[in-house]
């Protein structure tokens, strides 16, 4: 017998894009509401790959640019 959960994952998720002023880099955030942690994918050129994503936990003041987006 196989035994399935009933119950599905729900959380929210923001999207939103910052700019770090410090090391001059654009990042596409998602932001997990329900965990208080942001993912940051550093925004590149098309045929370029990000170098690394951040997890960190979400911290408002940090940012310098916001602009929120679905």
């Amino acid at each position: 017998m196989l035994l399935t959960p009933n119950t599905e994952l729900e959380f929210q998720l923001n999207k939103f894009i910052d700019f770090d002023k410090d090391n001059k880099i654009f990042y596409n955030n998602l932001y997990l509401k329900d965990f208080d942690i942001v993912i940051k994918m550093p925004l590149t050129a098309q045929n370029k790959l990000p170098k690394e994503m951040i997890i960190e936990k979400f911290n408002l003041t940090k940012c310098s640019y916001l602009l929120s987006y679905e």
